[in-house]
């Protein structure tokens, strides 16, 4: 079984926010896999999908900074073991248009990573950083301040590539997803494709 987490906030004030680049990315795999309704359990909203094996999709109910304590309380009941945890969430230090893709490491400043690294006891599992870019405006005003219709625009095209990604995760090594996925920018995976179809 695995577990895909998308970091945001909750609440109609927060829709469409740069913290809630996560949540947006899960919706979008979520209504792709024919999901349009998620349920609440443990202070967080889910749904599972049957793919080779069982995969539930999370948004922790929790604000931001206690994102962690809602994985592990996912993590104890379901019983996932922690290579099988993926977790999607904003960057300040990508830009806009990009992802990276992580094995592990700190949270580099991001309280929903540190609480995760915190409940788990580990900083060992799986990410997908979705660029923000980094702006003037005091950290936490720009994180939770809207995406502009040109950002928005950018992301539609991530939440395609993040969308292929999970695919990915789902049937190959996650070393091989990094090496595929792992480029200077969004344009540099459609010329990878490009390039492999020949």
């Amino acid at each position: 079984m695995k577990l895909i987490v998308g970091l945001g906030n909750p609440g109609k004030e927060y829709e469409n926010t740069r913290h809630n680049a996560g949540f947006m990315m899960i919706d979008y795999y979520a209504s792709q896999n024919g999901i349009t309704k998620f349920k609440e359990f443990k202070n967080g909203l889910y749904a599972e999908i049957n793919s080779t094996e069982k995969v539930i999709l999370l948004k922790p109910l929790s604000y931001m900074n206690l994102s962690g304590e809602v994985i592990r309380s996912y993590v104890n009941y379901f019983k996932i073991n922690l290579d099988d945890i993926l977790v999607i969430h904003d960057d300040m230090d990508i830009k806009i248009g990009n992802v990276k893709l992580k094995f592990e490491g700190s949270a580099a400043g991001h309280n929903g990573i540190k609480n995760i690294i915190e409940n788990l006891h580990t900083d060992k599992f799986k990410r997908i950083k979705v660029g923000i870019s980094k702006n003037n405006i005091e950290q936490v005003a720009y994180v939770i301040g809207k995406f502009s219709k040109e950002e928005m625009q950018k992301l539609d095209d991530v939440k395609i590539m993040v969308n292929n990604i999970i695919d990915d995760y789902l049937k190959m090594d996650f070393e091989k997803v990094m090496s595929k996925y792992n480029k200077k920018n969004i344009w540099g995976y459609y010329v990878w494709k490009f390039i492999c179809k020949k």
